[in-house]
């Protein structure tokens, strides 16, 4: 059987190097294959080796030293130390065993610090709204604490350190260093309200404000929106060592409401001592009247619970009537002159103001009157506040417009009064530089709100 294995193997070799010589590339293809599928040959051949359980087994048996010498694990390993970050705002509830937990520290020598030292009592604890960081070991002891916050309008930001010194210890200073200036675009749809939009985009309520007041002489924010509307914005971000503190003035926005686009951006030309909104073709947003006297806030925002607050017709004296909370600023629409500010029958606390172009305006039901007879008034300075004196079921304004005596539509008026004086010639170019990069960024807005709308 011996030898005709051997003379099958002999034959086999004959024909393969014959099949070489003649197909080189079937050669090829066929050594890949075995090369593939050599495991199982392998498994082939091992099958005819002996049984693994007839081999004789012999156990070896050596003393050895341990390599721990009774140490931990972890001491024969080389890992580095890392330091744990987090960022967070003070609550007026804070303690400092509740800031602290919030921040992921857990060190009580710390919280003792935090608890007597005076700057952190009188500029941390309890004070809402202040930006925190905290740096902490791989184990959550307290390395350092840094809070910032902008006391005023000087352009600097307030930043008190408490720092670990070691064995327990901590030191705390404040310092002060200038604000940064950034900014950043957003955009929002309507669905409910103006604050709902800009709180789903992360934009600050300062922001929404200044929104409706730009957009004040075009747009009643109390009764004009509608769902679906949308609008982008630029905004300045005033920044302590990278981190915002506050929103700063709006840039630039647009805002379409109710099928109509309306676009601003802020441009002080040289040599005027402030600046204003202009639409991005150049013509001035600031109109001779305001669309609406009430000030536009989150509270008289949501007062009615919806987007258009009520608007009836009193057969008692005609005027519109605009539901706000009690002590909701009520501003002037238009430069002025007050005529009357006193009680007068239904009205209650009542204040006349004569425009230009014999243009009359009237304010009524007020809780508080804060001009005199004989004052000039200046658009949008507060001249009372929303009450509900007089012949009045709940707070709110009641407005009227008369021109030459006559009831007008305020909205109608506002629209089609005069804007002021355009751009100059020389600060034109200038203008147009600024206008078509806020018209790239407000693009980048609309973008980023439609892609968060799908």
């Amino acid at each position: 059987m011996k030898q005709g294995l051997n003379t099958a193997f002999t034959a086999l070799a004959e024909r393969l190097v014959l099949l070489a010589q003649n197909h080189p590339k079937r050669i090829a293809a066929a050594v890949a294959a075995v090369l593939l599928t050599g495991g199982g040959g392998a498994f082939a051949v091992a099958n005819l080796g002996p049984d693994a359980s007839d081999l004789p087994i012999r156990t070896i048996t050596h003393s050895a030293t341990s390599l721990a010498e009774d140490q931990p694990l972890s001491a024969l390993v080389d890992i580095p130390s890392y330091s744990l970050y987090r960022s967070d705002t003070t609550r007026s509830s804070d303690s400092a065993e509740s800031l602290l937990q919030r921040m992921g520290v857990a060190d009580p020598a710390a919280a003792a610090f935090l608890r007597t030292n005076d700057l952190v009592r009188q500029n941390l604890l309890g004070r809402a709204g202040r930006s925190v960081t905290a740096e902490t070991t791989d184990d959550h002891r307290l390395t350092l604490l840094t809070a910032r916050w902008a006391p005023d309008e000087s352009g600097n930001f307030k930043r008190l350190v408490v720092k670990n010194t070691g064995d327990g210890k901590f030191s705390s200073n404040i310092e002060t260093a200038p604000l940064t200036v950034g900014s950043r675009f957003a955009g929002g749809l309507i669905r409910n309200s103006l604050f709902a939009a800009t709180d789903a985009s992360n934009i600050p309520d300062a922001v929404a404000v200044q929104l409706a007041d730009v957009f004040s002489s075009n747009i009643d924010f109390h009764r004009s929106l509608r769902k679906d509307d949308r609008f982008s914005v630029v905004y300045e971000t005033l920044e302590a060592d990278g981190e915002p503190l506050r929103s700063g003035r709006v840039l630039s926005a647009e805002f379409r409401n109710n099928g109509k686009t309306y676009d601003a951006v802020w441009f002080q030309e040289a040599g005027r001592s402030k600046g204003a909104y202009y639409t991005l073709n150049g013509d001035s947003m600031q109109r001779a009247f305001l669309t609406s006297p009430v000030e536009f806030t989150r509270i008289s925002s949501a007062f009615s619970m919806r987007l258009h607050p009520i608007l009836k017709t009193w057969r008692a004296h005609n005027g519109t009537d605009l539901a706000a909370p009690t002590g909701t600023t009520v501003r002037t629409v238009s430069d002025g002159v007050v005529t009357f500010a006193g009680v007068q029958n239904g009205y209650g606390n009542v204040i006349y103001i004569k425009h230009s172009g014999n243009q009359e305006t009237v304010y009524a039901h007020l809780s508080a009157i804060d001009v005199k007879q004989g004052q000039s008034v200046e658009q949008g300075q507060k001249i009372g506040a929303v009450g509900s004196t007089g012949w009045a079921t709940g707070p709110h304004l009641h407005y009227e417009l008369r021109v030459n005596g006559e009831q007008r539509d305020p909205m109608a008026n506002a629209l089609a009064s005069d804007a002021s004086r355009p751009i100059s010639k020389a600060s034109r170019p200038a203008f147009d530089r600024l206008a078509e990069n806020m018209r790239i960024q407000l693009s980048s807005a609309a973008l980023q709100m439609t892609a968060r709308a799908d």
